[in-house]
């Protein structure tokens, strides 16, 4: 339990921090690095989340709602981000 609850933690950290890092960027190439890095690791959270619910740790319904939400949000701007002219 205490394994699988530092890597959701790791996982979770690495998404706005990735998100930020990829801010600083001046290329829309090296920005949508950055936050399709975010998207795997908000990928990867989420399989934690059902990972802990299958093992009968909790219900992550909730937090499943949230990551769809952040997961949303990612995208849209990422399409915004390759599609916009500069």
């Amino acid at each position: 339990m205490y394994g699988l609850g530092a890597q959701m933690r790791r996982s979770a950290v690495s998404i706005p921090a990735n998100i930020a890092e990829g801010f600083k960027e001046k290329s829309r190439v090296d920005k949508a690095r950055y936050f399709n890095i975010a998207q795997g690791s908000l990928e990867e959270t989420r399989y934690y989340i059902i990972l802990s619910h299958d093992l009968g740790y909790g219900d992550g319904t909730n937090m499943l709602g949230m990551i769809e939400e952040v997961s949303k949000l990612l995208n849209g701007y990422l399409k915004g981000l390759l599609t916009s002219v500069s």
